[in-house]
């Protein structure tokens, strides 16, 4: 009989059509597929083929790769780009299961994946799978819970993974530089786009560890509310607003954005926040925020986007991003989201896309987290740590081959008369 390797490589050449992009090494040593120093593919026990034949699809290679059952030796972004077209053509899958059920041939070879897969019904989904939310999509009790899976995994893992700055979006980059240099870069551009002085109130929207709130009082004086539904980075931030001497121009709460009182504010930062808020909330988000701006006042939304669907109800959310890292997020084209600001109210007055600037960040947090990758295990749990290895690498990728995209959108709540209070030149904050 075959080794599983060869016995694997050719059924799963019947079922996709095509030779596999990378090499396959079985739980009993054996290899296939394209010979070299590539990336190998590594099934080191079957139960891997269990998980993926009970969910096919990116939910069962998500469990077999949070198990440990699934993994890449070598370059694991050279892999991901290899497996794109099946971890990302959903169209693709969605035919390649339908000829399964009616191609005798392609029947076969999936009972024959049954066979040596052994028996069902698979393992239980790992641990650190997102259990089902309560209230409703998108309530405040399940927001409560999407954002403590995500964020209350401990601030010293997140620490190891952002570095020094803890912020966790986007990082501004020049040629060379460090992570902790090109965020305080980002800080600023938001502070300066959003023109803060001495005095302003800024709402700060998913504050996060509280470095935007820092910079933007200690230096340019503005007095600012943080919100977060995450505890742990509440009481993180305010212990780092102690050490700043800051307590008394900061303020952060552990409160939902559906209800904050005490506006007009001058200025709004929604740095990565928009991203959980859900399509069905977003009109009412965008409308809340306008209602919480003074006329005249600046809103800063900087937000990961996704390219459009030529059928935009087809759209479904990624399926390990939601078991596995932010239960409920959603993304949105860009073009839907200028749209909603300006259906609120806002005038749109600058988007500046980031793309590039967002891959080069995650590789720099994927090698925080493979440097010290014995520490994070401890910190967390191995499927905790291979979870955030793979999302970031994966994202990396996606940002690199355009499948999706991170754009800040400066608008304003422009009074009746039409003055923006911008610059003539709105770009000068680049300078």
């Amino acid at each position: 009989m075959a080794d599983a390797a060869t016995r694997l490589a050719t059924l799963a050449e019947d079922l996709l059509g095509s030779p596999l992009p990378v090499r396959l090494r079985a739980w009993d040593g054996s290899e296939a597929g394209p010979a070299g120093d590539g990336p190998v593919l590594v099934i080191r026990d079957r139960k891997a083929l269990r998980r993926m034949i009970w969910k096919p699809g990116e939910l069962g290679l998500a469990r077999a790769w949070v198990a440990g059952e699934l993994d890449v030796e070598g370059d694991l972004y050279e892999a991901l780009d290899r497996l794109s077209g099946l971890i990302w053509e959903r169209g693709e899958e969605t035919r390649g299961l339908l000829s399964v059920a009616r191609d005798p041939r392609m029947r076969a070879a999936a009972g024959a994946l049954l066979r040596l897969a052994g028996p069902l019904p698979p393992p239980k989904p790992p641990a650190e799978e997102a259990k089902g939310r309560g209230g409703g999509r998108h309530s405040r009790r399940s927001d409560r819970q999407a954002i403590s899976h995500h964020y209350d995994v401990g601030n010293d893992f997140y620490a190891l993974v952002l570095g020094p700055s803890m912020v966790y979006s986007c990082a501004y980059w020049t040629d060379g530089g460090t992570l902790e240099e090109a965020q305080r870069a980002k800080l600023d551009l938001v502070a300066r786009k959003l023109a803060l002085k001495e005095g302003d109130r800024l709402l700060d929207v998913g504050c996060g560890w509280g470095s935007m709130a820092i910079h933007a009082a200690r230096e340019y004086g503005a007095r600012v509310v943080g919100i977060t539904l995450s505890r742990e980075q509440a009481a993180f931030a305010r212990k780092r607003i102690a050490e700043e001497g800051l307590t008394d121009r900061i303020e952060i709460r552990v409160q939902d954005y559906r209800d904050v009182p005490d506006g007009p504010f001058d200025a709004i930062s929604s740095i990565g926040m928009a991203e959980h808020v859900g399509a069905e909330r977003y009109r009412e988000y965008t409308d809340l925020l306008y209602g919480l701006l003074k006329p005249g006042g600046r809103l800063l939304n900087h937000q990961i986007s996704r390219r459009p669907e030529p059928d935009e109800e087809a759209y479904e959310v990624d399926a390990f991003i939601d078991a596995y890292v932010f239960p409920d997020g959603e993304l949105a084209p860009m073009g839907r989201t200028l749209t909603t600001l300006e259906d609120a109210g806002f005038e749109v007055r600058d988007v500046e896309a980031l793309r590039e600037h967002y891959a080069l960040t995650l590789r720099r947090w994927v090698a925080n987290l493979e440097g010290e990758w014995d520490r994070a295990v401890r910190l967390t749990s191995p499927g905790r740590a291979r979870i955030w290895r793979l999302y970031m690498a994966a994202s990396a990728v996606s940002f690199e081959r355009n499948r999706i995209g991170v754009n800040q959108f400066l608008a304003v709540r422009t009074p009746a008369p039409g003055t923006s209070g911008l610059p003539l030149r709105t770009r000068e904050w680049t300078e």
